[in-house]
């Protein structure tokens, strides 16, 4: 099982699942690290009899990307990784995002998690105070926060479909359960345990019926949780709020920030940063959109 931190929890899920069958995980951020090369990391997974792994893109590993990996070793089966922002459309990342294999991001008090609002109204020189006032409805309808559902389902059904892994049947099953993510490259554990009951069935194998949520707990649950917006919650029928959860360091009690002392803390480390380190493409189209900008602008003047 070769992917990022949402196969991990697949490749869990299979220990559980068939637990007859010996799992190995490989972190995609170590491939270099542990395998040196291309060839290397394919004379390792011809010991297995099934392999697996999302996509991941040159530069990771000598040799070659995932394509090149697939024809030295073609019984490779790619999965999708979910990503879905519907719940969270606020989230971004903030800084070099041209190389996704040396991508170099600005922290913030959730990790790598930062929200478009805050470093707009950072940017245009509003207060903390200020700041936390964009947060509301009209806002987040005007930002297109409030009818993306739509487009971010294409998305993930496009996405899951490139890689022959179709999920419209998962994906409705999914949203009945309401809030799928705990950020938008996280998903819940009934989502790990469904993807990797049907890597094995697809494989020939024969999982457990057993939940993986109920025997497993979430794992992903222990790193950070994005709230889903009141205004946005509502709409899916959700329950809403505005407390952040970061991931928690060396087994201590989760940190929770509530709005204003996450967006104080967000300030704070934008000021210790360069401008041209705080890049974001949604931020820059903003403040380049007279209208939107306009938005900021005025919540400095009130």
């Amino acid at each position: 099982m070769i992917g990022n931190c949402q196969a991990r929890g697949v490749a869990q899920a299979m220990r559980l699942l068939v637990p007859e069958s010996p799992v190995r995980f490989i972190q995609m951020a170590y491939l270099k690290r542990e395998h040196g090369h291309l060839d290397g990391l394919a004379h390792t997974l011809s010991g297995y009899d099934h392999v697996f792994s999302q996509l991941f893109p040159s530069g990771l590993i000598p040799g070659g990307d995932i394509a090149a990996l697939r024809e030295r070793e073609p019984r490779l089966k790619l999965f999708p990784t979910i990503v879905f922002p519907a719940f969270h459309p606020d989230m971004v990342y903030v800084g070099d995002l041209a190389d996704l294999a040396t991508q170099r991001l600005v922290p913030s008090p959730m990790g790598q998690y930062h929200s478009a609002i805050a470093l707009a109204a950072f940017r245009t020189g509003l207060s903390v105070d200020e700041a936390v006032r964009l947060f509301r409805s009209d806002v987040y309808a005007r930002l297109g926060y409030l009818d993306s559902w739509d487009a971010c389902m294409r998305e993930l059904l496009a996405a899951a479909t490139a890689v022959q892994f179709g999920l419209e049947r998962e994906a409705v099953r999914w949203a009945r359960r309401g809030n799928f993510m705990h950020v938008i490259n996280h998903p819940r554990a009934f989502v790990i345990g469904d993807i990797a009951r049907r890597l094995l069935t697809e494989s020939g194998l024969s999982p457990q019926h057993v939940s993986v949520e109920e025997y497993l707990g979430d794992e992903l649950a222990r790193d950070v949780i994005w709230p889903v917006y009141p205004p946005v919650a509502e709409i899916y029928g959700l329950e809403g709020s505005y407390l952040f959860k970061a991931k928690p360091k060396s087994g201590a009690f989760p940190r929770l920030h509530d709005l204003p002392g996450f967006v104080g803390e967000s300030f704070a480390i934008y000021a210790a940063r360069r401008p041209e380190e705080l890049g974001c493409a949604r931020v820059e189209g903003w403040l380049a959109d007279p209208e939107i900008a306009g938005l900021f602008s005025a919540a400095r003047q009130s």
